[in-house]
């Protein structure tokens, strides 16, 4: 009788499936799927940004299923996240600035006018954050009939933003042409990274 307790309570302290499976980034922890729109994501990319040899945040991606090209990531249908977790303590306002300057400089032609609506209301919500904390997970779920949802430790900050340009800018400050860093853009594409670092 004691024995079979125990084997049920073990089973009920032990995770779902595979659920609770996390990797690490920089001394963060991401799981390996997460559900968004009520779909099951798997992460594609998980990698570290540095500036110059301090560690600023970890960041990883989720789509549906694994792509390893910008196009591959940025043309996928249905739900995304993109999830950070802050490695060191930041002025919000200089993060913001940071991401705002990264899409305008990776916004492709013709999508570039429908994400100046997106790219002023991002700045804001972290123009109206106080301080970024080591610690802090910052999100951006990509919700198809919803929006882009911004997240800051997992509670809806913000309205959605509609447009999917804004959203497909936000993936290219780390996948477009003039990334924030070349080595994480591999590594959030599921490869290995060209050079390393210290």
């Amino acid at each position: 009788m004691r024995r079979a307790l125990l084997t049920t309570l073990l089973a009920l302290a032990l995770p779902l499936g595979s659920l609770a499976q996390t990797v690490e980034a920089g001394g963060a922890k991401f799981d390996t799927s997460m559900e968004v729109g009520g779909q099951k994501l798997v992460l594609n990319g998980l990698g570290v940004r540095y500036k110059a040899v301090f560690k600023v945040y970890s960041v990883g991606f989720y789509l549906k299923q694994k792509a390893d090209t910008t196009d591959g990531v940025v043309k996928q249908d249905g739900p995304k996240r993109v999830l950070l977790k802050l490695l060191r303590d930041l002025d919000s306002k200089d993060l913001g600035k940071a991401f705002t300057e990264g899409m305008r400089k990776n916004s492709v032609p013709e999508e570039r006018a429908k994400t100046i609506n997106g790219i002023f209301k991002f700045g804001e919500i972290f123009n109206e954050m106080k301080k970024a904390n080591a610690g802090t997970a910052i999100g951006i779920d990509w919700i198809p009939g919803t929006g882009a949802q911004i997240f800051v430790d997992y509670k809806p900050v913000g309205e959605p933003i509609k447009e999917i340009e804004f959203y497909n800018a936000l993936l290219r400050i780390w996948l477009g042409e003039n990334p924030a860093d070349e080595d994480l853009k591999e590594l959030l594409l599921g490869k290995e990274k060209k050079s390393r670092r210290g």
